[in-house]
Parts: C-alpha cells; structure tokens; sequence
C-alpha cells in the first residue's frame, strides 16, 4: 500500500473503535448507529462519514461502554464520531477553501462576515440615500431604506450561491452513502423524514440525552426542536411576505399579518433554541464532544441567535430612529448566516436525514 492510500489516523481510529462496538453489540439498542454498524464488517471512510451523521450525539453510550477511558481501549465513541461529522462537514463542501476559514476559525470567522457585510450595506445607504438612515418612518417602511430591487438582487444572488453549494455537498454526501443500491422505497422515505423532523432518535430507548455521567435532561432536545421549527417558521415568514409582495399587497405588513406573526414566532423560537444551546453545550461533559471543532459548532448558534435577536428589536423599533441602523445590521447578519449555511453545523440536518434514509432502507433490504 502506497502512501497516498494509506488511511488517515482519524479512519483508522474510527474503523477501531467501530470493530470493538461491533464484537461487543452492548449498545445495540440504544441508537440506529448501533445496527448500522453491525450491518457492516469493515469501516472505509464514508462508511464513517455515514454512521458519524447517523450519530445526533445523546452521549448515553459512552457511559454505558465498558471500554471507555480510564479503560485501556479507551473507546469514546461520541467524541470519535463528532470529530468523523466535523471532517465531513468540510469534505464534502463546496468550494473548499470557505469550508476551511470556517473549520478554523469559527465564530471569528462568522463576524468578521457580519461585521464586513453590515459595513458594505451601510457604505451603500450612505452613498445612496443617506437622510433614510436616521429618519423615523411612522410606517416602518424598511424599503425606504434599503429598497426592495437591491434586497430582491442582494439576498438572490447570495442565496443563490449558498443552494448551490448546499445542493454540491448533498450530492457528493448522497453519492458515498448511496452507492449503486437505487432509488429508496416510499416507505424508507417516509420512516426517515418522520425520524428527522421529530428527532427521535436524538434520546435513547427510555431517557433524554446525557450531559453527564449520572444527568439526562429533555432540555438538548426541545433545544433543537425550537431552533428547527423557529428556522423553519422564519422562513415561512419570508415566503408568505414574497407571495403577498407578488399579489401586490406591498410591506410594512401589520402587526397581527402573517408574515409579521409567523416570523416573530420563529425569531422567538430561535433566540429560545440557540441560547439555550449555547447554555447547555457549556454544561455538557467535554468527553462528548470533538474540541477541536467547537468553534464551527459555536458559529451557527451566534448567527442564529444574532439574526433572531436584530430581527426581533427590527420588528419592534421599526417605527423609530434607530430602525435604519438596525435594518442595515439585520441584513448583514442574515447575509452571513446564509453564506456559512454549507460548511458549518447546518449541513448535519440534511446529511443526517440522508444517513437516516439509508438506514431505514437497510433495514427494509435486511
């Protein structure tokens, strides 16, 4: 074996620490990684890439293992697949390069876009139309400000790049975990949508995720769910406000319309999710996770609660002073959660949905 083929030592950790789960199967109940691995006798790369997105991190295995540290196996298998997921997130995105400024930087990375891109928008208010800035509008009409062509064209051009390389990592993702086995059946499709979008598969057979040894909480969870459907919500916002643009009923919407309504749930839902997050990964047994990556984990929550939190002080303060400014911070925060979307913890929703999709078709071929 040349070199150049010779696996890496974070493969060959991985393909260790998977052939001990498999001659042991304690853990087989406790998650679908379990089967999975049992379902295969070696582990090559995307096998792992593969069972570490199948993996949400519930942390119960590493206390039920009896070869984990101080064991001279020393078997973790949380933090080993984290630090598998981290390194997928990179290698599969596109371009490359972005994928590691975020993998090294993180949340420095992650303002240093927010900062520069509020500083682009506010340059061009400045240029263009620099009384709208501080000028109170009892209407709250945010297009006085920033008009709606240059947000259609702004947010267009930037979503525009960020599908596409979301669309680039799915299909590199999906063509290692696929193979040549086919289209998935209906039923496998419908099992692992309802697995992700009602996580549940993020707790074991009887309890919530561990954060410690002897401490499980459903608080990981519901986390997760209010970050998702607040996510989810806010986009819902946007697509209703873009349909009622369409059919000529132009913003500001009022209070109790249900743009305004569906976005202040998901920005609620939101600030709840990442800031909770954020408390509990601080809490949790560092054993759990992969250290070397918290900083790309960390980044999406900030931007997260950042566009949530502006978005929220937006909607309230729209009819004063200092609307403009806030607009203009909104917008560059929103930007750059859009461009980190494919190389950070965002990608793990869609690979693992994908990962849960293969599963579920395992088990119907089994």
């Amino acid at each position: 074996m040349s070199e150049a083929e010779r696996p890496d030592p974070l493969t060959l950790q991985g393909a260790h620490v998977m052939t001990v789960c498999n001659a042991c199967r304690y853990c087989e109940h406790f998650c679908p990684v379990f089967p999975a691995i049992e379902r295969r006798v070696t582990f090559a790369r995307e096998d792992l890439a593969y069972l570490a997105n199948l993996c949400h991190n519930c942390g119960e295995c590493l206390y039920a293992c009896q070869y984990a540290p101080p064991h001279e196996f020393g078997i973790n298998v949380p933090q080993t697949l984290a630090a598998l997921r981290h390194r997928s997130f990179e290698e599969y995105a596109w371009p490359a390069s972005i994928a590691l400024a975020f993998r090294r930087h993180g949340t420095p990375t992650a303002l240093m876009a927010v900062g520069t891109l509020t500083g682009v928008i506010l340059a061009s208010v400045l240029a263009a139309n620099p009384a709208a800035l501080w000028q109170p509008d009892p209407r709250g009409d945010f297009y006085r400000v920033v008009p709606h062509w240059a947000m259609v064209t702004l947010f267009g051009a930037v979503g525009v790049a960020s599908a596409a390389a979301l669309t680039i990592g799915i299909a590199r993702f999906w063509r290692d975990l696929s193979g040549d086995s086919g289209v998935p059946a209906p039923g496998a499709m419908a099992r692992a949508f309802g697995d992700a979008l009602t996580l549940r598969h993020l707790h074991t057979d009887g309890v919530d995720c561990a954060s410690a040894e002897e401490r499980r909480t459903p608080w990981r969870r519901w986390s997760h769910h209010a970050t998702f459907y607040g996510f989810a919500l806010c986009f819902g916002s946007t697509t209703v406000a873009a349909i009622y643009h369409a059919a000529g009923f132009a913003a500001p919407y009022p209070y109790v319309s249900l743009p305004v309504l569906l976005g202040a749930a998901g920005g609620l839902g939101l600030l709840a999710g990442t800031g909770a997050q954020w408390l509990l990964g601080r809490r949790r047994d560092p054993a759990l996770a992969d250290a070397a990556h918290a900083g790309l984990d960390d980044s999406l929550i900030v931007l997260l609660f950042l566009a949530s939190l502006t978005g929220l002080l937006l909607m309230a303060l729209r009819t004063k002073t200092v609307m403009g400014v806030l607009l203009i911070v909104h917008l560059g925060t929103v930007l750059a959660l859009f461009l980190s979307l494919p190389y950070g913890k965002f990608v793990h929703g869609l690979y693992r949905t994908l990962a849960l999709l293969r599963s579920r078709r395992e088990e119907l071929q089994r």
